[in-house]
């Protein structure tokens, strides 16, 4: 049967899906436009600038650290290029199965892993992580036959720093490392230039004169615009500015001065400070123990941080700018000079020493070697006298004590260029209120605690650098300067060079008279007093005070030879000097921790020091050996010429001969001293307050 159709009927059915059809590809068509003219007009700026974006990479370019260089131009800090083995975790599907393989290419020890995995709790996923260091030609060619095993890792060309001294001079050289993420939260405080200085940088200054001048150090990231394909790969260089090498810090110190007390120390702890007078200029910054600020370039590994934290010597502790020590019989020429510029005390003044003196029913005693007589004030400090000062300090009360003395830079910071300084104890009545706030059963001020403040015992703490400088202060009457260790910063690409002179503070009004009495009787000292015997034959003449400090205050009833059995606990060794006498050019605090009498281990360490600085001379090695085990006084042996002696991993110079007899002071330029210039962050600590001392500290 046929069906006939309708076909106008069917005819206007397709016609309307034809219009239907047409109208969808037109709708179509319409989104499209749209969508090209949104793309096109609308947001052709920003698109633009995005696709410019993905096209060109911007790449930063890390400047070159400056170098760090000591008075007479040895390098102690400079930079090295090293190919490194470096990890993108986020490009690696399976972290430890890579580093397994990596390891079958190349050797990754277990401490490359540790490392490794600290520095990715320490940064984002997609940076790149070194697993290995300084790698071999041979490691970068084996690798380099297999890089397509390993998508994410790459080898990169990077500097490392480099402290070619090792650990010479390290607590004031400092070290850098990488940038953790307390570092980087820091640094979103910064400007937006700084930050954007920062970019591609991982090292930072951690400790020392690398972290306080890390600006002048780091120098201007530079950058390289390069064109890429749509895969990443460069296709040519767009535009280029090269990066600023950071600037040189030229240093007052006398690096092989430096060495050389380091060796004198050898394994015993202490710190030295010496002090241009004229100037401010630090010419010796020692702490001992040290380390060796290479351990933390690439990351110090965890056995060598336990090993370093975990010391008993504490290596780490800075002692010339954070140890804090009683100065003992040192004190006495400070507390001698305060009572003639207050008028407590004539010169001529006698007073009877029977070697003890009593107050509110307590003794205070003398040291077994002191003698006993009337004493002026010349042979009380050349005789080291503690009856005397015990009286003089009960005579002028501790706020007089404090307000004459402060002036020296007692108890206060010296401003020293390199963070981390601390303040030390000059106690005064106000002070023991706000130290002990929270007890106020300990905030009166006692007038028996006065009587051992004159000795330098009681709560008298400070560190070698204000010791330093007050000596410095008071050899020159009382011309004032803040210390500094950078002289001169030099910029490399204008070869220009800025000094940086110390800022001269205002000087004390010390009378000419009174000061002379004072520096006399520190002469004195050196001649017929506690030091005589280490400065026996010096070719100059010098000033200066033993000390011997209690390094513990004794309980009722215990005596010293009851705690000399244990090591730490037996008294610091101290000595403070300035010379030449009649117009100083060196002035020095010096101390050994637990080594004694102040004449047999610091004393001899001071008179080398002014050997090196005023006759040009080096001790010889036996000597050296002896002092090192304080077993001698005066230098023994030839003494050497100081450019005949190799400073640490230097080859021995050939044809070294020992010099006969003294040198002039112009002999050798690392001896000269200059002539008057025309100056992990650590926060100052509040020291603790040292218990009283009952006993006398001993010369």
């Amino acid at each position: 049967m046929t069906v006939l159709k309708n076909l106008k009927q069917e005819l206007g059915r397709f016609r309307l899906r034809l219009l239907a059809a047409a109208a969808f590809v037109l709708f179509c068509f319409g989104l499209l436009l749209a969508r090209l003219i949104f793309l096109q007009v609308v947001q052709h700026e920003s698109l633009s600038d995005r696709a410019e974006s993905n096209r060109i990479t911007v790449v930063p370019i890390v400047p070159n650290r400056g170098l760090i260089k000591d008075r007479n131009g040895i390098v102690l800090a400079s930079n090295y290029s090293a190919y490194t083995l470096e990890i993108t975790p986020s490009k690696v599907p399976d972290l430890e199965t890579t580093i397994d393989a990596l390891a079958q290419v190349i050797e990754v020890q277990p401490r490359d892993r540790r490392r490794f995995k600290r520095l990715m709790s320490e940064n984002k996923n997609f940076e790149s992580l070194p697993i290995r260091t300084k790698l071999s030609e041979a490691e970068v060619a084996r690798f380099t036959a297999q890089r397509f095993r390993f998508p994410g890792v790459e080898i990169k060309a990077r500097l490392f720093r480099s402290y070619p001294l090792g650990e010479v001079g390290a607590h004031l050289i400092g070290y850098i490392g990488r940038i953790n993420q307390a570092e980087k939260k820091a640094m979103d405080e910064w400007e937006d230039e700084d930050i954007a200085n920062y970019r591609g940088t991982e090292y930072i200054g951690k400790l020392g004169l690398e972290q306080s001048y890390e600006r002048e150090l780091h120098g201007i990231t530079g950058f390289e615009q390069v064109e890429t394909s749509a895969g990443g790969r460069a296709v040519r260089r767009l535009a280029h500015r090269p990066p600023t090498p950071g600037n040189t810090l030229m240093l007052s110190i006398d690096i092989r001065l430096q060495a050389l007390v380091e060796e004198l120390y050898k394994d015993r702890r202490g710190a030295l400070v010496a002090i241009d007078p004229r100037n401010g200029e630090v010419l010796a910054f020692v702490s001992k123990p040290t380390f060796d600020p290479n351990l933390f370039v690439d990351g110090i590994d965890a056995d060598s941080w336990r090993e370093l934290n975990e010391d008993l010597d504490k290596p780490l502790l800075n002692r010339a700018l954070r140890g804090t020590y009683p100065p003992g019989s040192t004190f006495k020429p400070f507390m001698a000079m305060a009572a003639l510029d207050s008028g407590k005390r004539a010169p001529g003044t006698i007073v009877m020493d029977n070697l003890t003196y009593s107050f509110g029913g307590r003794t205070f005693g003398s040291p077994e070697t002191d003698r006993p007589g009337p004493k002026d004030m010349r042979l009380a400090i050349v005789s080291s006298s503690n009856v005397y000062f015990y009286s003089l300090a009960n005579e002028m009360g501790v706020d007089l004590i404090h307000d004459e003395l402060e002036p020296f830079g007692f108890g206060r910071k010296t401003e020293i260029d390199v963070q981390g300084e601390v303040t030390g104890v000059l106690p005064s009545q106000a002070w023991k209120r706000r130290y002990f706030a929270r007890n106020p059963a300990n905030q009166k001020w006692f007038a028996g605690e006065t009587i051992s403040l004159g000795i330098g015992q009681g709560y008298n703490n400070f560190t070698m650098l204000q010791i330093a400088t007050a000596v410095s202060t008071l050899s020159t009457g009382g011309q004032r300067f803040k210390p500094r260790l950078v002289r001169e910063i030099e910029d490399v690409v204008r070869h220009e060079q800025r000094r940086v002179a110390s800022d001269a503070l205002p000087p004390l009004a010390l009378k000419p008279e009174q000061v002379e009495v004072i520096r006399n009787a520190m002469y004195g000292v050196t001649i017929e007093g506690t030091s005589r015997a280490a400065f026996n034959g010096a070719g100059y003449r010098s000033g200066g005070k033993t000390g011997t400090a209690q390094a513990i205050g004794l309980r009722a009833g215990e005596r010293y030879k009851d705690i000399k059995a244990d090591e730490r606990k037996r008294d610091h060794s101290l000595y403070i000097a300035f010379a030449p006498l009649e117009a100083p050019t060196i002035a020095l605090a010096v101390i050994v921790e637990n080594a004694g009498f102040g004449s047999t281990s610091a004393a001899p360490i001071a008179r080398r020091v002014f050997d090196f600085m005023l006759m040009g001379q080096y001790p010889s090695e036996e000597d050296i050996a002896l002092t090192q085990l304080g077993k001698t006084t005066a230098p023994v042996g030839q003494p050497r010429r100081i450019e005949q002696v190799p400073l640490p991993g230097q080859a021995p110079v050939a044809g070294a001969v020992a010099a006969s007899g003294s040198l002039p002071a112009a002999a050798s330029a690392s001896a000269a001293v200059s002539a008057p210039a025309a100056p992990l962050p650590a926060s100052a600590a509040k020291p603790a307050a040292p218990k009283p001392a009952a006993s006398g500290a001993r010369p």
